[in-house]
């Protein structure tokens, strides 16, 4: 497997293989042409920033068997999906936010997250796995109170799209089986999710091609598969931790 990522060092931008404690680093387009620049770096010198720019995040709901039999709910006829705000997007380690405008609950959800490699339209699933370019880790922060707080409308987006609720890294993994992954999320140390990726409805392949039929998907685009049971409230102060076996951890403070 590939660890790909993006970091700041001496002001200037790069990409590069994440390896321990080291990278090594790129030039160019990871979702492109690239090369090695044949330089290594020691983590500890660098700043990690947010592996991709997604120009979309979709966001999956009611895709875990689970989880759906805990809630009286059945499998969807087909994958169901709402769109986070590009401007949710968080900096790497940095703080969950309160608005100023919601004083209720923050739910935490671990999720597996696909990240597309190159445009995508109209694919079957089988044809999937070539426009993915891998996985990274995604805490879908959501404000769970405002959802259903007008009876006529479910605002999921609202719910999902305010500023730093959108967190995901610290990576991009390639090589790995998505279909059979462990996903825990840690709530002040202490495990509150512990799943794999085996209980989807839906299948990574298979949303894809679902979604590739209603929207391109291009570069860098990231799909939140949805989360499982144990997803939960934080309080002021908490620090939660989502991690995703073969790729990696990405831990915030709710302030």
């Amino acid at each position: 497997m590939t660890h790909w990522i993006k970091f700041e060092y001496k002001n200037q931008n790069h990409i590069g293989i994440l390896k321990d404690d080291t990278v090594d680093v790129y030039s160019g387009d990871m979702f492109g042409e690239y090369s090695s620049t044949g330089e290594t770096l020691n983590i500890k010198d660098i700043k990690l920033l947010n592996p991709c720019v997604p120009s979309k995040i979709i966001a999956l709901w009611n895709n875990y068997k689970t989880l759906a039999d805990e809630k009286g709910l059945s499998k969807p006829k087909n994958p169901l999906y709402l769109n986070k705000a590009i401007s949710c997007i968080s900096e790497p380690g940095q703080d969950i936010i309160r608005p100023k405008s919601y004083t209720e609950a923050i739910f935490y959800e671990g999720e597996l997250g696909i990240v597309i490699g190159k445009n995508c339209k109209d694919v079957e699933p089988d044809q999937s796995r070539d426009y993915i370019f891998g996985y990274t880790c995604i805490n879908d922060v959501t404000g769970m109170d405002i959802v259903k707080k007008d009876p006529s409308f479910d605002q999921w987006t609202r719910s999902k799209s305010f500023d730093t609720f959108g967190i995901f890294g610290p990576c991009i993994s390639t090589n790995i089986d998505p279909l059979n992954l462990q996903i825990e999320s840690k709530l002040n140390g202490k495990t509150v999710q512990n799943y794999n990726t085996s209980d989807m409805f839906f299948n990574v392949y298979e949303i894809v091609s679902f979604l590739s039929k209603d929207m391109s998907l291009f570069p860098g685009d990231i799909i939140a598969c949805g989360t499982n049971a144990g997803l939960g409230p934080m309080d002021h102060g908490d620090i939660i931790e989502i991690s995703v076996q073969g790729i990696g951890k990405v831990t915030n403070k709710l302030s």
